[in-house]
């Protein structure tokens, strides 16, 4: 039975309108319009599309405010992250992951872009379903009500040319070969099923050797599914690179066939302008996580510099050190402002559909992250009211003045997710306690 929401401003592909009737058949939007609100349910504030996480790694959540102290690094916060993955099984990872999108959800995600590298068992050996961690995160989603690009990752070296050590033997299956057969029987098990997405991903090329991407990138266009990819991160990441195979990391992938419309570069924070060019020409997606390059201290990427040579970019919360895509959108412009020392590099509506349409495209899913006759049915409202939206409207309310905490309602695919700002699964924060709590 179609269902009528009324939204008191809506961001449209023409703008922001007051007054929108949205019907919903199923998972998707079967008309909007204008008009009085009659029967159908009101949704005030401002009402956007679904947003897209276009990278998470779940299990980095259960690092949030615990590894803060001392100093250090990408490096030595690194080490900490792999104590978190060595403790994880199929069950507790369920666990963690529906809190974590849960999390997202009360957040206006509606799609998440998951960069799966922890396959096996601690030890290294498969479990007797070699995919059951990867369904653990496809059943995190469904139950959190969120669509997902399940991005399973090719990890095979522990460095350029360093053998894996400890948490990282779980991560490999040895070769790409291998890699790719059991990708292929991943993407099997949901062929057909529209709310997952199986993508694949080259961890980045300290992980990857460049005669193994070919595999990967081979996937990618056989399955016609998104190809993610950790790019520059680090400058001793380049450095090695440089060193090891007198290319960049973009130069690498690009002579291995890995860039292209499905690509997407993740980070890409230290790019050369020969690095941009090849971005931009060839249509690859940069991925930002602005608020972990600044938790890890990894420096302020391009995004201004690549979007003006016509790359797409989208964002992340990535370790979720903050899960809040206005905040992601927000750090992409204010981050340019510190290194340009101007304003304005950015509009709203421009970051507004970084987080949404530009994000769900570079996931797999090209009819999503608008409020379109045809579009899954994703409706994201945001208060107008609180103490940070009173008085600001339009887009520049939810980029530059709304949290994640304006959400008061989540409708992804159709079903609704989150009423009031409470997600239908309970209490999100009791959920993640319990399960972070499970995983130390």
């Amino acid at each position: 039975m179609p269902l009528t929401y009324w939204c008191e401003q809506a961001w449209l592909p023409g703008g922001v309108a007051d007054g929108v009737l949205i019907e919903v058949e199923g998972e998707r939007i079967a008309s909007v319009g204008q008009g009085p609100p009659g029967t159908a349910e009101r949704l005030p504030g401002i009402t956007v599309p679904g947003l897209a996480n276009a990278h998470s790694h779940a299990f980095h959540r259960a690092l949030r405010g615990t590894a803060q102290e001392g100093k250090g690094d990408f490096w030595t916060w690194r080490e900490r992250m792999y104590e978190v993955a060595a403790a994880l099984e199929p069950d507790s990872y369920l666990q963690l992951a529906r809190a974590v999108y849960a999390e997202m959800a009360l957040a206006g995600v509606t799609c998440v872009g998951e960069f799966h590298y922890l396959h096996h068992g601690p030890d290294g050996r498969p479990y007797d379903d070699a995919n059951e961690m990867g369904h653990a995160l496809v059943r995190a989603a469904r139950e959190a009500g969120l669509r997902i690009a399940l991005l399973d990752t090719c990890y095979l070296t522990g460095g350029i040319g360093a053998p894996l050590t400890g948490a990282q033997l779980r991560f490999t299956d040895g070769d790409a070969e291998r890699w790719a057969v059991r990708a292929d029987d991943l993407a099997a098990a949901y062929e057909g099923q529209p709310d997952v997405e199986i993508g694949a991903a080259i961890h980045s090329v300290r992980a990857v050797p460049p005669e193994q991407m070919p595999v990967v990138a081979e996937f990618s266009h056989r399955h016609a599914g998104p190809l993610h990819m950790h790019v520059s991160e680090q400058p001793a990441e380049n450095a090695a690179c440089v060193e090891m195979y007198a290319a960049t990391p973009v130069q690498v992938l690009h002579e291995r066939g890995a860039l292209g419309p499905r690509s997407t570069a993740v980070h890409a924070t230290h790019l050369t302008d020969v690095d941009i060019e090849l971005i931009a020409q060839s249509r690859t997606h940069i991925c930002m996580c602005p608020t972990t390059e600044r938790d890890l201290a990894d420096g302020i990427g391009p995004a201004r510099a690549a979007a003006d040579r016509g790359a797409r970019i989208t964002l992340g919360s990535d370790s979720h050190a903050v899960i809040d895509l206005f905040e992601e959108a927000r750090g992409v412009e204010l981050d340019e402002r510190l290194r340009s020392g101007k304003r304005g590099n950015w509009s709203a509506a421009d970051l507004l559909a970084a987080a949404t349409v530009a994000g769900h495209a570079s996931l797999g899913f090209p009819d999503a992250g608008l409020l379109s006759p045809g579009a899954w049915a994703d409706l994201v409202s945001v208060r107008l009211d609180s103490v940070r939206t009173a008085g600001a409207s339009g887009p520049e309310a939810v980029v530059f003045a709304a949290t994640a905490a304006d959400v008061h309602s989540v409708v992804s695919g159709g079903r609704r997710v989150v009423k009031d700002g409470r997600h239908r699964l309970g209490d999100a924060g009791s959920l993640l306690a319990e399960a972070i709590r499970r995983v130390r």
